[in-house]
This record gives C-alpha cells, structure tokens and sequence, in this order.
C-alpha cells in the first residue's frame, strides 16, 4: 500500500511515531510523511534513513486563520491527486480535519484519523473556536474508515456529540514508550525534586505547579521545583516575563526546551503534570513512569488513566493548587 502520514509537526513523527513507520515500512508499504518545513534537517534526514519519503504541507498546528486553512486543504486536496495515496492516517486537530476533508475530496480509499487529545479548543475558554472545531470534525470524521482515541472520556464526548459514528471508533492507550530507551533508574540523592515537563501553556497547569512551589517553600525546605519545555503560539501560552520572574524569585528553575528529557527524569523524585488541557495519554507521564518515578497528575481526561491513585502516585483536582501542595507534601 501507498500510506500517507500527515502529521503539524516533524519531529513528532520520529518522536512518537517512529516505531509505526518502521513496522509499516518492514512490512513492505511505501510509506511518505507529510508536514510544514519537513524536508530539511534531522528528522527529514532520520525518516529518510529509515526508508519514509518526505513532502513539505503547508500547515499551522494553532491558529483558525481561514485564508491559511483553506491553502491547507487545497494543498492537500492536490497532493494526494497527484499521489494518489491508498491509505491517509492523520493524528493532532487540523492535519485530521484537513487531511480527510482533501482525501475525500482526493478519492483517498482509506481515510483513518487519531485523536490525540482534545486540547485548547475543547476547553471551558475556547469559544468560537471550539463550535467551528466541533463543526469541522464532524465534516471530516463523517466519512472516516477508523477513528482512534487515546482515552475513553475523549471518544464518549466524541459519539455524544455526533462528531464520530461509534461504529468506527477504537481505543489505544497512548502513543507508547520504547522500554529500551526510557528504562529504570535509582532515585537521586540530594533534595526531593518536583518535574514537571509539557509545552508552555496555562491549561498544562503551569501556574498551578509554580503557585504549589510556593505553598511548599512555606512548609519545607531543601526542595527543587523544575520547569521544561517550550514556549508555545497557543492563545493560552506561559510568557517568558511570567517564566523569568518566576525564576527570578526563586520558585522554580527552568530548564528551557530540550531534546532529550531522560537526564532531567533521572534527576527528579516525582512527576507531576497538573493539567486540564484535554490530553490524549500524557507522554511525559508514560515517560516519567518507564523511569520509576511517582506520578502526580489531575484527575481528568487522559491523566486519569495513567494512575492507580495511592499505588503508583496521586490523582488531584483540577486547578487546585493546596491540593497539589497537599500530595507533594
């Protein structure tokens, strides 16, 4: 088979898709990756290497600019045209919208689509955004082969709203994590560490996580409270003023973006994700597990099922900070 992969962001592709497209590709099918600004750098080079061709879309993960969303989907629309695919997978918000929008379009045979969480425009602030969002998956999911989600709350409120038939849909936990990689390690000496890792937006519970840090410093000392990840374009994005000043009082370090998290797992006690941004299956937690450490995340959609609360670590409320100063205490 001719698969096409559509992704809104390179690296995602080798980061948590890498092990899919090698099994496609051992299995014999001509597999091409497409994305904004692919073909140049690493990971084109990483796809190439393991047998993935590569095509530049033009595509913006955020934004509801429609001059640019139509340029999207015309694009697309051609592309698999000329290709002409035999089977389209897209996983994140507008790569599944537009992609299968222009694969029935296109004629594509087999159209599959992956939810990976519901994100900022099913949120209690989208607005707008999140009734056109709601409208445009129904267009494009409507004629969809397969729909897979990563949590059971995100397919309920999908087939509840009539924007999936519950006849195409499955449930896979996660984006999974290569045990090779991401293995055992003992816990750190020196102060009890709090990590939190996610892309720099309110919803991942950023402020929530600095405003515990200090109830905490309140109550004990010797402790570390570390910030990693990117600044980000969403609406709701962390500013880098709020981050320095944060840095500045010494309530938390920040450890910027990095390319590979292992090393920072390594050096912390506990995990935790404070999040009501609509997750699919957190990878950082998954991560963070495969590593040994306790995990504390809110008991939401998508976080909720990576914790056995009291076992492995604790499920709190959302945007609560005395509660999640109350389960690092």
């Amino acid at each position: 088979m001719k698969i096409f992969i559509v992704a809104s962001a390179p690296q995602s592709l080798t980061n948590f898709r890498g092990p899919l497209l090698k099994r496609l590709v051992a299995l014999g099918h001509e597999v091409t990756a497409l994305a904004p600004a692919i073909k140049a750098g690493d990971t084109a080079n990483e796809l190439r290497s393991i047998g993935v061709q590569v095509l530049n879309v033009p595509l913006r993960r955020t934004g509801m600019n429609p001059i640019s969303d139509l340029q999207t989907l015309v694009v697309l629309s051609f592309v698999f045209i000329r290709y002409k695919p035999d089977l389209v997978f897209a996983y994140t918000a507008k790569p599944v919208i537009y992609s299968l929008l222009a694969a029935i379009l296109a004629r594509v045979p087999r159209r599959t689509a992956m939810i990976t969480g519901l994100g900022f425009s099913f949120g209690s602030q989208a607005g707008w955004v999140g009734r056109v969002t709601r409208i445009l998956y129904r267009f494009a999911l409507k004629h969809a082969h397969a729909v897979v989600f990563q949590n059971p709350d995100d397919l309920e409120e999908f087939v509840s709203e009539e924007l999936v038939p519950a006849t195409n849909t499955w449930i896979v936990k996660g984006s999974g994590v290569d045990l090779d990689k991401y293995q055992p390690a003992p816990l750190p000496s020196g102060p009890t560490t709090f990590l939190l890792i996610a892309r720099l937006i309110q919803d991942k519970g950023i402020e929530e996580f600095v405003a515990a840090a200090r109830l905490m410093q309140k109550r004990a000392t010797d402790l570390r409270f570390i910030i990693v990840g990117p600044f980000d374009s969403n609406p709701r994005s962390i500013s880098p003023t709020s981050m320095q000043t944060w840095v500045d009082e010494r309530i938390i370090e920040y450890a910027g973006a990095v390319a590979d998290v292992r090393p920072l797992l390594r050096e912390c006690h506990v995990y935790v994700l404070p999040s009501y941004y609509r997750e699919g299956t957190p990878r950082t937690v998954l991560e963070a597990m495969a590593t040994g450490r306790a995990i504390i995340t809110t008991d939401a959609p998508g976080c909720r099922e990576t914790v056995e609360h009291g076992r492995n670590g604790f499920l709190i409320p959302v945007r609560d900070p005395a509660a999640l100063a109350d389960a690092m205490f």
